[in-house]
């Protein structure tokens, strides 16, 4: 049998944009993952394919004990990497994914000569420090120009390592929960540094979740101890030195125009990842709720002639207005040993940049783009009329969804070309989401729903409900708003033009004139949510 590996991966304070090009490229041909805790399993989930097997080494060592876990660093280092050892012995490609900097990670060399030990071939790839990166983010720069030296206290090895560090031009960073770091900062205090000196502690830094408090070092005792869990849940980042003078002008996370909204998108799983990472750049947090399902046609013979007509040439174009399309057809042509040498000699057309970059990524390049509206009415608009003297063959085959329109088919036909409008996926309304869901939907706990056509407006509404009249709606364009409208929703935000971009840069212009009123007028800004009206008062 064929030895595995086992790669020890710094997986960086929390966003997964910090992952360094070598640890997402393990983590992409990873077998095995093994983490500690929710918050690598979570960042396990979004790097890794669904066939991983993703590992809690905390919950492993928990069951070996019993219930309870191993109390020493040796000791959960020897029940972890037995189960490292174990998945690499059976010829897996493992990565252990670290907090932080794989480097200075407790239990870290014990793991690497269990390795040895076992003859198991290992790597390190080391990973952004929470050190530098969360502070840097929270806007507080740990070097400045009068800045003489950085100080890293775990607050949680050794919290009394900071009793020395009392020089003013001098930064501390302390690592731990609120608890261990009172105890360090007041070290500081007690070893001389200066009460009134400004400090910053930061809690779910380089995540959404992010919340950075600035108070006087003495004050950071009584505000850490005196804080629960939900306000400042650990582990934290706390401050002290020049850098946190700079944090009102240096701040530039927290201050993205929907930081911390909670986004609600309706979509499919598949469909939604471009959207979620557009929301994350401008700071929100996307939650998908699937409004509906794809299937296969329910009798393949229409789909299974097209595709033989496509490798026999019976059509001059081929026309896919969605990714589902592209997904139909290719998984299609998988069950023929098909692949995209098939469609040599043939014009593909895409309705936008999303579904031409499902073509790209299976290997074909579409011919047509729309250069305006990415519509049917849009790719119209380019579309070529039929030419008996250029065009050999006057056939088009549009594979599409049971409930497309006839504009395109129509248009098509104006144009001289026959078309054939193959059913290659149906959609069909998803299962209600579960109870907490739909209640966060009519409460108003979402900030934002957007809305990327009308039958996500028809089936959320179905399926979960109006969102609370809080929260703000934004459509991708005039006809997804229409819908809405005559679902009884307010309509806030309209995409300039109907794409993912468009909608997200117009919602974030909507953030940001909503936290520009509230400077204006002298309130602390609110995020929807955190105005709404909860669903029983108003229906007193």
């Amino acid at each position: 049998m064929t030895l595995g590996s086992v790669s020890f991966v710094g997986a960086g304070p929390g966003d997964p944009g910090l992952l360094t090009v070598r640890a997402a490229d393990l983590l992409a041909r990873a077998e095995v993952v093994v983490v500690d805790g929710p918050v690598g399993a979570a960042l396990a989930r979004r790097a890794v394919r669904e066939d991983v097997e993703v590992l809690d080494a905390r919950q492993v060592r928990e069951a070996d004990e019993g219930g309870e876990a191993a109390t020493t660093p040796s000791a959960r280092a020897r029940a972890t990497t037995r189960l490292v050892t174990r998945a690499a012995r059976a010829g897996r490609r493992v990565v252990r994914l670290l907090p932080g900097d794989a480097a200075t990670f407790e239990g870290l060399a014990e793991e690497l000569l269990a390795c040895h030990r076992a003859s198991v071939p290992f790597e390190v790839v080391p990973g952004v420090s929470p050190a530098v990166a969360v502070p840097v983010y929270a806007g507080v720069p740990v070097t400045t120009a009068g800045t003489g030296q950085v100080h890293v206290v775990d607050a949680a090895r050794d919290p009394q390592a900071a009793a020395g560090l009392s020089a003013a031009k001098e930064t501390v960073v302390l690592l731990g929960l609120r608890e261990e770091i009172a105890v360090s900062v007041r070290a500081l205090l007690e070893g001389g540094r200066s009460g009134t000196a400004g400090a910053t502690v930061t809690s779910g830094g380089t995540t959404t979740a992010q919340r950075t408090v600035t108070a006087a070092l003495a004050e950071l005792p009584g505000l850490l101890e005196g804080a629960d869990e939900e306000a400042l849940p650990g582990p934290l980042v706390a401050v002290a030195g020049p850098g946190v003078a700079l944090r009102e002008r240096a701040s530039w996370y927290e201050n993205r125009p929907l930081f911390g909204w909670r986004v609600l998108v309706p979509r499919t799983q598949a469909q939604a990842g471009g959207m979620s990472a557009l929301l994350a750049e401008v700071g929100a947090v996307a939650e998908v709720v699937p409004t509906i399902s794809v299937e296969p046609p329910r009798t393949p013979h229409q789909v299974d002639k097209a595709v033989t007509g496509l490798v026999t040439g019976r059509y001059e174009w081929v026309g896919f207005t969605s990714v589902n399309a592209v997904r139909a057809i290719r998984e299609k042509f998988a069950e023929y040993g098909l692949d995209a040498r098939a469609f040599a000699g043939l014009k593909v057309a895409a309705v936008g940049g999303v579904t031409a970059a499902a073509l790209r990524e299976w290997g074909i390049e579409p011919d047509l783009v729309p250069s305006g509206e990415e519509s049917a009415r849009g790719l119209l608009e380019d579309w070529p009329a039929y030419d008996d003297v250029l065009d050999p063959i006057n056939r088009v085959l549009l594979p599409r969804a049971d409930i497309a329109t006839d504009t395109l088919v129509a248009g098509l036909a104006g144009l001289g070309w026959e078309v054939d409008d193959v059913t290659a996926y149906r959609t069909v309304r998803a299962a209600p989401p579960a109870a907490p869901v739909r209640d966060a939907i009519k409460n108003g706990a979402f900030d934002a729903v957007v809305f990327t056509s009308s039958s996500t407006v028809r089936n959320l509404v179905g399926i979960a409900g109006k969102p609370n009249p809080s929260t703000v709606v934004a459509c991708i364009g005039p006809a997804t708003a229409a819908t809405a409208t005559e679902n009884g929703l307010r309509v806030d935000v309209l995409a300039a033009e109907p794409n993912a971009d468009a909608l997200v840069a117009a919602l974030a212009d909507h953030g940001a004139a909503l936290a520009a009123a509230a400077a204006e007028s002298g309130e602390p800004l609110q995020r929807p949510s955190e105005r709404r009206v909860p669903a029983r008062r108003r229906a007193r």
